[in-house]
Order: structure tokens, then sequence, then C-alpha cells
């Protein structure tokens, strides 16, 4: 018998730009996993908060829309990708703006946020196992993950990718603006009282500076097997 303790997990954390959402749903397409995008989750409270005028110092609030979301992940065209509906609506490309991350970076420092979306993280363990992507996975989340990893790249390398991904989609962006965003929202993460982004003592850290995302996704493929994970 199966029980929960056996299921799976790979845990992923690392900052905003290092590559590690789309590494992970090719790890979770590839081994047929499920996928838990963490970060989604609290740039949807960021977003509800805004949508709703609910100040992000008001924690007491913020507090009620986290453990309140009527949210739906449902699948996109390509299988690598899910579709967020946030009170109806589509906000998936919403969700991936700077402002909405920079929303986000500021809830995740909220205590009562962290702990109402806990449990609904730690939910997305279910068979045949998890790809999960976030800041706090291996940490806080799924300590017991039997694979941590640590992506990582420099404040530079990760401003040139985004910077790359807006300018592709018709985006006006600023570089110097996009590498100070980063580094302010790296300082967020960090020094927050509440799961600091740190890597996990047993992760194995990665530092994507210069690497292309099939090179990564090949190195973490080659552990997995490695590991008896498949």
């Amino acid at each position: 018998m199966i029980t929960e303790e056996d299921i799976p997990v790979i845990a992923v954390d690392g900052p905003s730009g290092s590559g590690k959402g789309t590494v992970c749903r090719l790890l979770a397409r590839e081994l047929g996993w499920n996928l838990l995008d963490s970060g989604a989750m609290y740039r949807l409270v960021g977003l509800a908060a805004r949508n709703h005028g609910v100040r992000l110092d008001n924690h007491a609030a913020l507090d009620v829309l986290a453990g309140h979301l009527d949210v739906q992940f449902r699948p996109g065209e390509d299988t690598a990708e899910a579709r967020v509906i946030l009170e109806g609506e589509d906000v998936s490309q919403l969700l991936r703006t700077e402002e909405v991350g920079a929303l986000a970076s500021e809830v995740a420092a909220v205590p009562a946020v962290r702990a109402s979306l806990l449990r609904r993280q730690r939910a997305f363990k279910i068979r045949p196992g998890l790809v999960a992507d976030g800041r706090d996975m291996g940490t806080v989340v799924f300590p017991e993950a039997q694979f941590k990893v640590f992506l990582t790249a420099s404040a530079d390398e990760r401003a040139r990718r985004r910077y790359k991904q807006l300018k592709d989609k018709g985006e006006a962006v600023s570089l110097p603006r996009l590498v100070a965003d980063i580094e302010a929202r790296d300082r967020r993460d960090t020094e927050r009282s509440v799961a600091p982004l740190r890597a996990a003592p047993d992760a194995v850290t990665v530092d994507t500076t210069g690497m292309g995302i099939q090179e990564v996704f090949d190195l973490l493929m080659a552990e997995v097997k490695e590991r008896g994970m498949l």
C-alpha cells in the first residue's frame, strides 16, 4: 500500500528569473507528475488584494483573502502550461507581470498569509508524484522531499532573461529598472523573518548563469534517474 510518505517530491527553489518555473514544467511533463507553482498562489493573493482595495499592511484582511481564494487551475492547450482563473477571470497572463510579482513578494512576507497557503500547497502532494516550484519548497513546505534543488543566477543574468521575455511580448521595459527590481525582490525574499529564501542544507545548488534551459533540464533529469525516482 502506497502511503503519503511514499509519494515522491522534487522541490525546486530559487529567486525570480533563475529558470525554476520553466524547468519545473518540463520535469512535470516528462515525469507525468503533478506541478505546484507556489509563486502563483502568492501572486494571486497580491492580485486579489489589489482588486479588492486591500492594503498590503492590513495583515488580517490579507489572511482572509489567502484563506478564501476563489481560484482554479485548468490545463492549457500546452500540457506544460496551466490557465489560472481568479474569481471567474482568466488571469494567467496578468500573474506574470512585474507589478503582480512585486505584490507577491510583499504578501509572501506576511506570516498569516504563508500559514493560510501552507495547507493548500501540501495538498498538491498526490500520486504519482509532485514537482514543486517556489522559494521555500525544500525548507518549509516539503522538507521530506527526496530531491531538493536550489537554482540561482546573477541578478544581471536574470534581468536580461526577463527583459527578453517582456520585449518579445511587445512591452516597453528598462533593463536597469529590471535589475533594480530583482535586487529589491531578492532582499525582501532573503531577509524576511518567516521562511526566507535559502537553499535547504541537502539541496543540490545549480548556478544557471550562462546555461540554457535544456541544459538545466538534462542535468536535473540525470539526477532524478541517478536517485532511482523514475
